[in-house]
C-alpha cells in the first residue's frame, strides 16, 4: 500500500492505482476528457495532466500509477497552464455551434472551458474538414464536434465488439470514423447508441424525432398514443437533477398526458405478452427435441434487443435458426395498437402514430425494418429515446418536479412486475422462468422473493439451471430435466458466450442477450453519463418497481389473459405468428 502526497494530503491506496484515482481518495478533482472509468484510460488528450515532483514532464494522471513516497502536485501553475493550453488547441479545431447543439449545457469539452476559465478562442486557424453523416434511422456523425478522444473507437470495438470505427489518417487529417471514409450505414454498425452514450460532445448523437412528434400531436386526424419502456421510469428522473434510480413512474405518464397523446400505454404489457409467446416457443422447442426427436435449433436466443438482432445477422449468421421468432415488446405493441387497440376505438390503422420512449437508439433502427409492418403499415411510427422525452417535457414548459402521479390507460397498460425487469441484464430470462416454470409444475416458482439471483447484477455473462421434478401431466417429458439457462450483456460478452456454444464447450437450453451494458438500463439513449454504479442504481429501481407489484408473473396479467381470449387465441397462435413473431437474415459484412 504505497503512501503518496496529491497537493499536501497524504493517502495510502493499493499498488498499481493511478494518480487519478488517488487523487479522487485524496478529494482532488482532476479534469479528464478522454478518461471512461472502468473502460477507457489512455492519455490521449492531455487534460489530465499534473506535476509530479523530481519528474522531468508533465504525466497523464490517468495512466500514471503511483509509487511509494511520490509528491503531486494538480493545480500548480505549469499544470493548470497546460491543460487550458490543449482545451484551447481543441477549441480551435472545434465546429461546436454551441447555441444550438444537442449538447449545448451537457457538454463536456464546454464544461472544461467554463471550469478553466477560457472565455475566448485563442488560436485562431484552419480547420478539420467537417463532414455530418446522417445515413442511419438511429445516430448522426459530425465530424467537426469530434475531440479525437477515442471514447467511441472503445466502446465500439473492446465493450461491443463490433469495430465499425477508428481513427483513420494522421496528425490534422485524423478522422474518427469508418475505414475509406464510408458512412455508418454501410458498415457493420449496429446502431446501438454506445458511442453516443460516451461521446463527451456532440460528435456522435441519435436521430432527433422529436419535432416528428410534435407535428404528428398537432394533426386533428391523427389518433397518436405512447408506450413507455421499462428503463425509462428508473432514469428519466436524471434528466431533471434527480439521483439515478429515482423512480418516476406517475410523474412520466403525467408528463407524456399534458405533452397531448391520446393515449398513454406501457410497454411492459408487450413484454407480458413476449414472456407467453416466446416462453410458449421455447417450450414447443424442447418437446420437438425431447419427444419426437425432431432437429431442432438449441438454445434459444431471446430476440428483444435490436442491436443484438442485427449483430448476429451481421456475424453469426449460420445460428439466425436458435433466434426467437418473437418480435421485441416495442414492436409487437405497435402491432397490437394499431389492430386489438385501433378496432376497439374505432380506428383505421393509418390514421393512428404510434410513438415509443425508449432507452435505446437501436429501436429507432428497429422501427422501420420492412418486417414490423404487421397492421398494414409501420407499426412503430417514432421513437425518441430517455434524453429526447426529457428534452421534450422541457420544450412543452412542464415543471416535472410538480406534477402528480398517474396511472397508464387501458386496456393495453396493465403489466405485471416481470415485465419491468426486462430492464435489467438477466431481466427477460427471470421473467420467462417464473411463467414457464409455473406452466410446467402447477407448482410456485422456488426463488426466494422470485428472484434468480445468479443471473442478476453486473457479471459479464451468468448462468443459472433450474430442474424439473415435478409436472403436470401435458409437460411429463421434461419431469427431471435440467434446463440450462446463460446471461450475456454487452456485445463483446455475446460474441464470447456465442463462441463457447459453437466450440460446444457450454450447453444451454436458452440464453438472453442484451445488447448494452447492465441491459436497458444501461442503453445508448439514456441520460449520460452511465457508469456502474448508475447502472446498479437503475437496476435497484426497477427491482423495487417488481417487487412493489401484486402482480409478478406475466402469466397471472389478466389484460394478457384477456386479448387472448378476445383476440389472439392462444400463444403462438396463427393469429400471433401474424402480428407478433418474424424472421431474421444474413446482412452483408463491410
Amino acid at each position: 500500500m504505497p503512501t503518496v502526497t496529491i497537493d499536501n494530503v497524504r493517502v495510502e491506496v493499493p499498488a498499481g492505482t493511478t494518480i487519478l484515482d488517488a487523487a479522487k481518495q485524496a478529494g482532488v478533482k482532476v479534469p479528464t476528457l478522454c478518461y471512461l472509468k472502468d473502460v477507457q484510460a489512455i492519455g490521449a488528450c492531455r487534460v489530465c495532466l499534473v506535476e509530479v515532483q523530481g519528474a522531468r514532464t508533465l504525466v497523464a494522471s490517468c495512466v500514471t500509477p503511483v509509487a511509494d513516497g511520490m509528491v503531486v502536485h494538480t493545480n500548480t501553475k505549469r499544470a493548470r497552464g497546460a491543460r487550458r493550453t490543449v482545451v484551447e488547441l481543441l477549441l480551435s479545431d472545434h465546429q461546436g455551434d454551441c447555441q444550438t447543439c444537442e449538447r449545448n449545457d451537457d457538454c463536456e469539452l464546454q464544461a472544461l472551458a467554463r471550469d478553466l476559465g477560457i472565455n475566448d478562442i485563442t488560436y485562431v486557424g484552419a480547420k478539420s474538414t467537417r463532414y455530418v453523416d446522417d445515413s442511419t434511422p438511429a445516430l448522426i456523425r459530425d465530424t467537426g464536434k469530434c475531440v479525437l478522444c477515442r471514447r467511441c473507437v472503445t466502446v465500439c470495438g473492446e465493450v461491443q465488439g463490433v469495430g465499425g470505427i477508428f481513427p483513420q489518417n494522421r496528425g490534422f487529417a485524423t478522422v474518427v470514423g469508418p475505414a475509406f471514409d464510408l458512412n455508418l450505414h454501410d458498415i457493420v454498425c449496429v446502431q446501438c447508441g454506445q458511442c453516443a452514450a460516451v461521446c463527451p460532445v456532440g460528435a456522435i448523437t441519435e436521430r432527433d424525432h422529436i419535432q416528428d412528434v410534435w407535428e404528428a400531436l398537432d394533426d386533428p386526424t391523427k389518433t397518436v398514443v405512447v408506450q413507455t419502456a421499462p428503463a425509462i421510469r428508473a432514469a428519466l428522473g436524471e434528466c431533471f437533477g434527480y439521483p439515478p434510480g429515482t423512480l418516476v413512474t406517475g410523474k412520466m405518464v403525467s408528463a407524456l398526458r399534458r405533452i397531448g397523446f391520446d393515449a398513454v400505454f406501457d410497454t411492459n404489457f408487450a413484454a407480458d405478452l413476449t414472456i407467453l409467446e416466446e416462453g410458449t416457443e421455447l417450450l414447443t422447442r424442447l418437446k420437438n427435441a425431447l419427444v419426437d426427436g425432431k432437429p431442432v435449433a438449441l438454445p434459444m436466443f431471446t430476440s428483444c434487443s435490436p442491436g443484438w438482432i442485427k449483430f448476429i445477422e451481421y456475424f453469426y449468421p449460420d445460428m439466425l435458426a436458435n433466434v426467437s421468432t418473437c418480435k421485441s415488446p416495442q414492436q409487437m405493441f405497435g402491432a397490437i395498437a394499431k389492430t386489438y387497440y385501433a378496432e376497439k376505438i374505432g380506428k383505421k390503422p393509418e390514421d393512428m402514430i404510434v410513438v415509443s420512449v425508449m432507452p435505446c437508439t437501436a429501436k429507432k433502427f428497429e422501427a422501420q425494418r420492412p418486417e414490423m409492418n404487421a397492421s398494414g403499415v409501420q407499426d412503430v411510427d417514432y421513437v425518441l429515446t430517455t434524453r429526447e422525452l426529457g428534452r421534450m417535457i422541457k420544450q412543452a414548459g412542464i415543471d416535472f418536479d410538480r406534477l402528480p402521479d398517474d396511472t397508464m390507460d387501458s386496456p393495453i397498460g396493465m403489466s405485471s412486475g416481470a415485465a419491468d425487469i426486462f430492464a435489467n441484464t438477466g431481466g427477460v430470462m427471470e421473467a420467462a422462468l417464473r411463467t414457464v416454470y409455473e406452466i410446467v409444475t402447477g407448482k410456485p416458482f422456488p426463488f426466494e422473493d422470485l428472484h434468480v439471483k445468479p443471473i442478476a447484477g453486473l457479471e459479464g455473462i451468468k448462468e443459472a439451471a433450474v430442474t424439473i421434478e415435478e409436472t403436470t401431466p401435458e409437460w411429463a417429458f421434461l419431469k427431471g430435466v435440467t434446463v440450462r439457462t446463460a446471461v450475456a450483456h454487452g456485445l463483446g460478452n455475446a460474441r464470447q458466450l456465442i463462441e463457447r456454444v459453437r466450440e460446444g464447450l457450454s450447453t444451454y437450453h436458452f440464453i438472453e442477450i442484451m445488447t448494452c451494458p447492465g441491459g436497458c438500463i444501461g442503453g445508448g439513449g439514456q441520460p449520460r453519463f452511465t457508469t456502474n454504479e448508475t447502472r446498479l442504481a437503475r437496476i435497484q429501481a426497477i427491482y423495487k418497481e417488481d417487487e412493489g407489484k401484486t402482480l409478478r408473473k406475466s402469466h397471472e396479467n389478466p389484460e394478457i389473459k384477456h386479448i387472448y381470449e378476445e383476440f389472439l387465441g392462444k400463444p403462438n397462435s396463427k393469429k400471433s405468428h401474424e402480428l407478433l413473431h418474424t424472421h431474421y437474415h444474413e446482412r452483408a459484412k463491410v
